[in-house]
């Protein structure tokens, strides 16, 4: 598959690393005028927008068009300046990229994962889960054996309004990291009995 990765930091490149080597193309799309977001996003059969809660606006203005009909996955947490939840409750940042690109199928996922664990789906010889929130059956089928690829256990957890608990749990996981001096080799797995 043809993936257009926005934003070219920690994530998207771990993201990236993990992917090639499930098999898949890569392109990224950033502020580098010779790898524009428009020009990866043209090209991707796939996007995955692994950019900071602050630039969700501009990277969607950017992107436009090259979404619909397309898989979008968002990776992005909703920090606040202080490292807290900024957005939440009645809405999440997943389901606010699907209001501005209403044609695109977004799909939430690995935003529960620390970028240094993304590539592999594990922390040491642990097994992380891939939680996928999403409304469209097909998107969440593509994305869910994107993440079996890439090493994740994937679990669907319903609509995409469960991405207002995957972004808390995003946002937990980073304050008992750094907050809390647990450091980012720390992970979630769901244990099925």
């Amino acid at each position: 598959m043809k993936i257009a990765i926005v934003g070219k930091g920690h994530v998207g490149t771990s993201l990236g690393t993990g992917l090639e080597r499930a098999g898949h193309q890569i392109k990224y799309g950033h502020r580098d005028p010779e790898e524009t977001v428009s020009s990866a996003t043209n090209w991707g059969d796939l996007i995955i927008m692994a950019v900071p809660f602050g630039e969700v606006k501009d990277a969607v203005k950017e992107i436009g068009p090259a979404a619909d009909g397309k898989v979008l996955i968002d990776v992005t947490n909703p920090l606040d300046q202080n490292m807290d939840l900024a957005i939440g409750f009645s809405t999440s940042n997943a389901e606010e990229v699907q209001k501005m690109l209403p044609k695109a199928r977004v799909i939430k996922a690995f935003n529960t994962v620390f970028a240094q664990n993304q590539s592999m789906g594990r922390v040491g010889e642990h097994q992380l889960t891939a939680f996928i929130a999403g409304n469209d059956p097909g998107a969440k089928s593509t994305v869910m054996q994107l993440t079996k690829d890439m090493g994740y256990d994937p679990v669907d957890v319903g609509g995409l309004k469960s991405a207002r608990y995957l972004e808390p749990m995003g946002i937990m996981i980073i304050g008992m990291a750094y907050k809390l001096g647990m450091g980012p080799d720390i992970g979630y797995k769901l244990v099925k009995g």
